[in-house]
């Protein structure tokens, strides 16, 4: 009886295990691991993004974004101006612009396809009926030019060869006594956009115009993203104060959403797995941070920064940087300080990074992403030899007097208690921890959760083939070869451990990885494979050491009679 409640207190106490850590990643700012809450809310409609997010107030106290057809202040469109997409494109983006405000409406990656068809480009900006993801900027504190305001494009299209820079131009007519010229400045190789927006006071009194730089987009879970693991979508916030600062939509929603209003420093993103777009502004510019409900299942972060007075006929200009592309951390660092932070390890970022950058040094010597994670866990492997080998050791021994355990226990099975003490004192007399397999792999779990988010995280892994038939290690298996023999490896691992003493326990012992092994057929081939990888290494360690230590390798094979 004693057998059984002990069982049942081991399960409670796993499932127990498990439901912490959801709760954790989800006070961490991600969605849970295990128990995703499914997305509801209905796809936008295609003409969702008109009334989009301008911030209504013309101090650094905005309130909250809105339509600009309910803000006073923000300019009706006064030029008849037929609206038209601008196609323009370089060697890494295809990008889609609105003569109407200048927004950036879509976002296609030359080198990055789509996750369900891999003949296709992978689209991050969009506004479809599917859905809306756009970048907008405009003026407030009059009636200013806003991103729902008509504009003369003037540029080239197409970045040429020999050419390192195309520059793109959206003027506004006078609108309020200001007129509005927006430059975008895309470079060869870049996914960092320039935006320099130039006022010019064309009235005969001083404007003092702010300028609002914004992401908008729906609330819906990314296509293609597996229900079988929890990657954050969402806005962010980013200030020297108070760090990288993630938002949920239904803290939007809820009105309960936290992060720092104002600062000199950082940037405002929305994320995703392995992609995101960000506004940066200038440092030492004086910003008030937004994150706001919009419209029906639109949401919008942003940031607002003042013009100084500009007198009539004076102008001034406002650089800023828009970017958008994959979540290459080195790339990321370069831009803006905490950039990079968007790749989100959560709570083990201490030890990501350094395990991020070994696996960069492996891929700069073997040229193969999929060999680079092989050498990365025999590394961390050796790392750990010797606390691995006292893990072993211990284990051996408890396989060494595992005979002398079961007869007794079949010898006292009518009285509980006293086998309780002649278990202990077994375990004195022949110095053997219980416990003592245990702790030094505790120890290690954080290094290996850090470098399970690693390999998650990293756009590197996406379309990156290892060796025949993975040709993509951010994707799973197609024939679910890497999940089946992570399976037998993990079986046999389990077969070289001591049997528990209790039935019960022995038998949970071959449930539980048989259970696990099932959401590794979902898992992306990266992952299986460092898996795998761990399981051969620690399998050999094994036999080895108990080799040495007389205890013959034997497989303990479950009981289920």
């Amino acid at each position: 009886m004693n057998d059984i409640r002990r069982t049942f207190l081991w399960v409670i106490f796993g499932f127990s295990m498990v439901l912490l850590w959801d709760q954790w990643q989800i006070y961490n700012g991600h969605k849970a691991t295990f128990f995703p809450k499914p997305v509801t809310a209905t796809a936008p409609e295609a003409n969702a993004a008109t009334p989009a997010g301008v911030p209504v107030a013309s101090a650094p106290t905005a309130a909250a974004p809105a339509g600009p057809a309910q803000v006073p202040g923000v300019a009706a469109p006064v030029v008849a101006t037929p609206r038209e997409r601008i196609e323009v494109s370089t060697d890494v983006l295809k990008l889609s612009f609105d003569t109407e405000g200048g927004s950036l409406l879509r976002t296609e990656f030359v080198k990055f396809s789509d996750l369900q068809d891999n003949k296709k480009p992978f689209v991050l900006l969009d506004e479809s009926k599917a859905r809306v993801y756009v970048a907008q900027t405009g003026l407030i504190g009059g009636a200013f030019a806003s991103h729902k305001t008509p504009m003369k494009f003037t540029g080239e299209r197409t970045l040429k060869d020999g050419q390192n820079e195309l520059s793109l131009k959206f003027e506004s007519a006078d609108v309020g006594g200001v007129k509005l010229v927006k430059t975008y400045t895309l470079t060869r190789g870049s996914y960092a956009l320039k935006v320099a927006h130039q006022v010019i006071n064309t009235g005969s009194v001083t404007a003092s115009p702010q300028l609002y730089v914004q992401l908008v987009r729906d609330g819906n879970k990314p296509d293609g993203e597996s229900s079988f693991y929890s990657t954050f979508t969402g806005p962010a916030v980013y200030t020297d104060a108070k760090k990288y600062q993630k938002i949920e939509f239904t803290d939007i929603e809820k009105s309960k959403a936290e992060f720092e209003k104002t600062s000199p420093q950082g940037y405002v993103a929305m994320v995703q797995h392995y992609f995101a777009s960000a506004w940066l502004l200038p440092d030492n510019t004086a910003r008030e941070n937004f994150a706001r409900k919009v419209d029906n299942n639109l949401y919008a972060v942003g940031m607002i920064t003042p013009f100084s007075d500009i007198a009539p006929g004076q102008t001034k200009t406002l650089d800023t940087t828009l970017f958008v592309g994959p979540q290459e951390e080195k790339m990321l660092e370069v831009l803006s300080p905490g950039l990079e932070l968007v790749k989100d390890y959560g709570w083990l970022t201490v030890l990501a990074k350094p395990l991020y950058w070994l696996l960069d040094r492996l891929f700069g010597f073997l040229h193969n992403w999929g060999w680079s994670i092989v050498a990365l866990v025999v590394l961390l492997k050796l790392a750990f030899y010797w606390l691995n080998a006292k893990a072993y050791a211990s284990m051996a021994k408890m396989k060494a007097i595992n005979p002398r355990i079961m007869e007794m226990r079949e010898r006292l099975k009518d009285n509980p208690q006293q086998m309780q003490q002649e278990m202990m004192r077994i375990y004195r007399e022949e110095k053997v921890n219980p416990m003592g397999g245990c702790f030094p792999i505790m120890v290690q779990i954080p290094v290996f959760i850090a470098l399970y988010w690693v390999l998650l995280s990293s756009v590197e892994m996406r379309n990156a083939p290892w060796i025949g038939w993975i040709q993509d290690l951010s994707a799973p298996d197609p024939y679910f070869i890497l999940p089946v023999v992570m399976t037998l490896s993990t079986l046999l691992q389990t077969a070289l451990n001591p049997a528990p003493p209790d039935p019960m326990q022995a038998k949970m012992m071959w449930f539980m990885p048989l259970i696990f092994s099932v959401m590794f057929f979902f898992f992306p081939s990266g992952l299986v494979l460092y898996w795998i990888t761990n399981n051969i290494l620690s399998i050999a360690q094994q036999w080895v050491i108990n080799t040495r230590m007389g205890v013959p390798p034997q497989f303990n094979l479950p009981k289920f009679n």
